[in-house]
């Protein structure tokens, strides 16, 4: 029988063999068995130690015949004792993970009745963007302004069925992770999946609806290179799909489809945005306020924080009620009748993809603003809907306005930056030329991104 009660140092009896599971064994990577082995007679000191994935036929063979020489047991007996041991290890693990992820739903925190009755007053309050707006900074996010609020919003979109993508980007320590990170606090933790490294085919184990309308963030994209191509089909296709081959209790070999269900939200944060084109194509991309100005606001939040003159208790009290605001939006299908008159600059880059985003943003707002809006019914199929506004419109352009521009540019926003410092310099000197060093020391940077111009 087998014996999990010390983590690390499973162990396996039988009358014919004393078998212990060094180190245990992993919960993810469901393909594999990997253990490292202890085997001996019961009450014998001769210890044959070996590492072994327990799904491979070939390993277990030469292990079977390895084990019976050493220890001078019958090859029978160390089969079916190791074929048991893997049935255990199988069921034992499968228990675990369920154990898991019942723990996990099981947080999921209920909203008493004063609490939903709040959180509704406020969906229904004048100036909703503003207001929400403003609880953010009080939670602790400085300055980003329009990018905390764009985030929030992307992040919203989860709930509905075509859900928004971002990626932020800036130089190493601007606060890209800790803008990302922060506004994710005030998405309840039962809607959000957070990775910093998995392999490259762990999305295929979720279970089939785990992650459906889920919120990923991804710490730092060069760390998830391996999961970078399932988390698009996640994004365009909404669902992923691999086969693989399996081998069940009895030995018998079967193919199995392995299926994950999306849609999902994914948000990244990268420096080399050069790089990641096909995700930053399915994605709004948030340029990381840079200005001397954001600078003033963080380095004033810090020392006023180790002055201990932060109320931390009000962060989190202001983080609290927006989660609790997320719980209360529903899904509900968004239809704007303004869409046919809608249209983008011709020099939107990748127009089409551009178009959808657009819209999709548009409805994510409607969807944030669902208890300011009547309810109605399709009249052939009775589905209820709500209706986007004029003012959701104009709340939209006002808010990525900037992005869009960002993301027709045909050069780095790193590049873009760099270039409107260089030009607002050369304007204020009222100058034409100027050298590299010059620039270097007066704008304070190591060198032109991407090998930039250096003369003019």
């Amino acid at each position: 029988m087998l014996d999990t009660t010390h983590p690390h140092n499973y162990s396996y009896i039988t009358k014919h063999l004393e078998i212990h599971i060094l180190g245990g064994i992993k919960f993810n990577n469901l393909e594999r068995m990997r253990v490292t082995l202890s085997i001996q007679k019961p009450k014998n000191h001769n210890v044959l130690r070996h590492s072994i994935d327990l799904y491979n036929d070939n390993t277990i063979e030469r292990l079977v015949r390895k084990v019976a020489e050493r220890i001078e047991i019958g090859t029978s007996v160390v089969r079916q004792c190791l074929q048991n041991l893997t049935s255990e290890l199988e069921q034992y693990r499968i228990d675990q993970i369920d154990k898991e992820r019942q723990e996990n739903e099981n947080y999921i925190r209920e909203l008493d009745t004063k609490e939903k009755q709040v959180a509704t007053k406020f969906l229904k309050s004048n100036d909703l963007l503003q207001k929400t707006n403003e609880l953010i900074g009080k939670s602790g996010v400085i300055g980003e302004e329009t990018n905390r609020l764009l985030m929030y919003l992307i992040f919203t979109s989860r709930k509905t069925n075509n859900p928004l993508h971002c990626i932020s980007l800036g130089s190493s320590g601007v606060g890209k992770t800790h803008l990302q990170s922060k506004v994710a606090e005030l998405i309840p933790d039962e809607d959000k999946v957070e990775i910093t490294v998995l392999s490259a085919n762990a999305f295929y184990y979720f279970n089939r609806t785990e992650l459906q309308h889920k919120l990923i963030l991804i710490e730092d994209l060069d760390g998830a290179e391996s999961v970078l191509y399932p988390l698009r089909e996640l994004q365009s296709k909404k669902r992923i799909t691999k086969t693989v081959v399996h081998k069940d209790r009895k030995g018998t070999t079967k193919t199995i489809h392995l299926t994950v269900e999306g849609p999902v939200s994914v948000s990244g944060c990268t420096t080399q945005e050069s790089i990641y084109e096909d995700n930053s194509n399915r994605s709004f991309l948030l340029y990381i306020d840079e200005s001397s100005e954001q600078d003033k606001k963080i380095m004033h939040y810090q020392r006023t924080e180790s002055a201990g003159r932060i109320n931390k208790q009000e962060e989190c009290s202001a983080s609290r009620f927006l989660r609790d605001v997320q719980r209360m939006l529903k899904p509900i299908k968004v239809i704007n009748p303004y869409a046919e008159y809608l249209e983008l600059p011709e020099s939107v880059f990748k127009p089409r993809r551009t178009n959808s985003h657009y819209l999709q943003f548009i409805e994510a707002i409607t969807f944030y603003c669902q208890y300011q809006r009547e309810r109605k019914y399709d009249e052939q199929t009775g589905e209820e809907y709500i209706e986007t506004t004029v003012q959701d419109i104009q709340q939209a352009n006002k808010l990525i306005k900037e992005t869009l521009l960002r993301k027709s540019d045909e050069i780095t926003g790193a590049c873009r930056n760099y270039l409107e410092e260089l030009k607002k310099y050369l304007h204020q000197n009222t100058q034409t030329t100027f050298t590299a060093l010059e620039i270097r020391r007066r704008l304070k940077v190591k060198r032109p991104p991407n090998g930039g111009i250096t003369n003019n």
